[in-house]
């Protein structure tokens, strides 16, 4: 004979979401404050440009008026002091390498690094040449890579949301425990 189970036996719909709702009061606050900063961090970015190739006029071609970047809270930053997104674009010399460096250096924390076109990310097709950085990565850490030679205007727009998808994820209050 079939019997119904009880309703307190089935799992409430809330107890099945993945999401762990915070258990004191301060964890609510930081989580809260955390959210607020990268709400704020992903609305004004302000990218510092390395254009050293010819991947350097794609992203200039990302900041004029078709696609309007400005509009969506990214504007170019002269200063590495003022910057907080690095743009690597194109191929890294070893003569350039301590200039990316030393302006990657000055930026203050938090600082993110993108890594755009084949030249930055890996040599591209000057790989096995004397003078070429093989990546950019080798210098300084990089967060998002575009890939392409060189790569279209909307695939580094593409890679600045991912970069606010990160900004998004990270635990600015809760980090200080580890420097």
């Amino acid at each position: 004979m079939f019997q119904p189970e009880h309703p307190a036996r089935h799992p409430t719909p809330t107890a099945l979401s993945t999401e762990r709702k915070p258990s004191a009061l301060a964890e609510y606050v930081l989580t809260t404050i955390d959210a607020l900063v990268a709400w704020a961090r992903q609305g004004s970015l302000w990218p510092l440009t390395f254009g050293l190739a010819c991947c350097g006029v794609e992203m200039m071609h990302c900041y004029m008026p078709r696609y309007d970047s400005e509009r969506q809270g990214w504007v170019f930053r002269a200063s590495p002091r003022q910057a907080d997104v690095m743009i690597v674009a194109g191929t890294v010399t070893n003569k350039m390498a301590p200039a990316v460096r030393l302006c990657y250096d000055q930026m203050p924390d938090p600082k993110w690094v993108i890594s755009m076109g084949s030249c930055a990310n890996g040599g591209g097709y000057y790989h096995y040449s004397y003078s070429v950085v093989r990546g950019v990565d080798r210098l300084i850490p990089v967060d998002i890579y575009v890939p392409g030679c060189p790569p279209t205007p909307e695939a580094l727009i593409y890679a600045i949301l991912q970069l606010q998808r990160k900004m998004r994820k990270t635990k600015v209050t809760r980090m200080w425990y580890r420097k």
